[in-house]
């Protein structure tokens, strides 16, 4: 598969471009025939170009509204890591809780992801399909894996934003599983439990059929490693360690995926990463919207998003933590204050920092908190798992372990990469820790701390309901 690696570059995900001209999401049924027919003898007539349209699905994940930093960083300040004082409306209403069903920021977060999961729909439909003697069952296999890898991935972060995640019974988004369904116009949602179930499928058939071994690619450990995040969601704390315990063991016996020694590992492609998205000046973030825009003080970057207060003092809690002394700077915000900025996404000029969407860190999280839950020691113990992570931080060793400082040392590791609004969702807490603004608004389960289902989207579809609330 190496070939698809090199194709990268010359951008041929336009392929993708020209198929969701032909499958808007505005498109009438009988106008399909045709245009699939297209598809299947012109984009898909060879190997070469039904590999294009592989990497296209990694452009399109690429944009600032689906991994790239737009709708991770919203989660980071509808909780409690993040400020938001930038003059964007849209944004103003997700920090302050008066977010509208008009919101346009979050439209392209619903449609965007949709658009990646039509294109992955249609690498799985038609590769096995392609009849290029080329092009062998193992290649399309581990093709159609990597889709599989995106669906889920794009379903997992719709479920999370669009779900009330307080149930599983709880209604979700459409399932779209295959080319035709993006056009039917009374799709209903899904609840919460279908689409995990249909994630857990798909990354269960891409652990067993992706061969690809480049990180910025989608690769078996990577599927498993989603995995074992989504079994973390659903509380199945068993199935989450024993995942992430045959993800770090792989990574020590291959060197796949290792515990960096230190942070310079940000925007590089260390073996910290189990997958990332690769940017590059021309190739990337679109927009000062995303991972490097938003989070890098002014004149540089928007000035946007810097830590909350409640942030600064539970790293202040334990001063010398390397995780803010080593990844923070202090610049000046969007409103001409000093104010602390994360320096995780470093380029703020071109907008091309990396996006870090698995890493292993969180892979020894996982089992840590899997591990303490069940009173196991599958892997090593929690306390173990956590005071490597301290060190690495500069910090003292723990002799003794609660949930809660489990839970304490994923905040301040992961923090901005979007972890936090979840992690608080599952355990049962409000967004925003006491004396915050907006805190009382932001318990698990109160109408505006899941995200509107676009009215757009219901204009065209009015067989989608809306959540509480809007």
């Amino acid at each position: 598969m190496k070939k698809i690696y090199k194709l990268k570059s010359m951008k041929l995900f336009l392929y993708a471009l020209l198929i969701f001209s032909f499958l808007s999401c505005e498109s009438k049924i009988d106008d399909i025939a045709p245009e699939n027919s297209i598809t299947d003898t012109v984009i898909f007539s060879n190997k070469d170009q039904a590999l294009s349209v592989v990497i296209g699905m990694y452009g399109e994940a690429q944009k600032d509204d689906i991994l790239n930093g737009t709708p991770q960083l919203m989660t980071e300040w509808q909780s409690d890591n993040m400020e938001f004082v930038g003059s964007f409306p849209t944004f103003q209403e997700l920090y302050e809780y008066t977010t509208l069903a008009t919101n346009t920021s979050i439209d392209p977060i619903y449609e965007q992801a949709y658009d990646l999961i039509r294109q992955c729909n249609l690498v799985i439909e038609n590769i096995p399909l392609v009849t290029d003697p080329a092009f062998t069952d193992a290649e399309k296999s581990d093709a159609v894996g990597q889709a599989k890898f995106l669906r889920a991935l794009a379903h997992l972060q719709l479920n999370n934003l669009f779900g009330n995640n307080t149930s599983e019974n709880n209604l979700s988004v459409p399932l779209v599983t295959s080319v035709l369904s993006v056009t039917d116009p009374f799709q209903e949602r899904n609840t919460i439990a279908a689409i995990y179930n249909q994630i857990e499928v798909d990354l269960k058939e891409a652990i067993e059929s992706i061969t690809n071994s480049d990180r910025t690619f989608a690769t078996s450990i990577a599927a498993k490693a989603l995995l074992a995040r989504v079994k973390l969601y659903r509380g199945d704390y068993p199935s989450a360690r024993d995942l992430a315990n045959e993800v770090i063991n792989s990574g020590l016996n291959s060197g796949f995926s290792t515990l960096a020694t230190d942070y310079a590992f940000y925007n590089t492609l260390s073996t910290e990463f189990i997958f990332t998205l690769v940017n590059t000046t021309n190739d990337g973030q679109d927009s000062g919207q995303g991972w490097s825009g938003l989070t890098n003080p002014v004149p540089e970057g928007r000035g946007d998003a810097p830590f909350s207060q409640n942030l600064l003092d539970t790293f202040a809690e334990e001063p010398g933590d390397l995780r803010f002394s080593s990844l923070s700077q202090t610049g000046t915000d969007a409103g001409g204050l000093s104010k602390s900025f994360t320096t995780k996404f470093p380029d703020a000029i071109t907008n091309s920092a990396n996006a870090p969407v698995l890493r292993i860190t969180e892979m020894y999280l996982t089992r840590a908190e899997g591990n303490f839950r069940e009173g196991t020691n599958i892997g090593d113990t929690a306390l173990n798992d956590i005071n490597k992570l301290r060190d690495r931080a500069d910090l003292g060793a723990l002799t003794t372990l609660t949930i809660e400082e489990i839970l304490n040392e994923r905040r301040k590791e992961l923090c901005f990469e979007g972890f936090r609004r979840m992690d608080l969702i599952r355990t049962g807490q409000n967004l925003r820790r006491a004396g915050m603004p907006n805190e009382a608004d932001s318990a698990p389960g109160n109408s505006l701390v899941t995200f509107p289902i676009p009215q757009a989207a219901r204009d065209i579809n009015p067989a989608l309901t809306q959540n509480n609330g809007y």
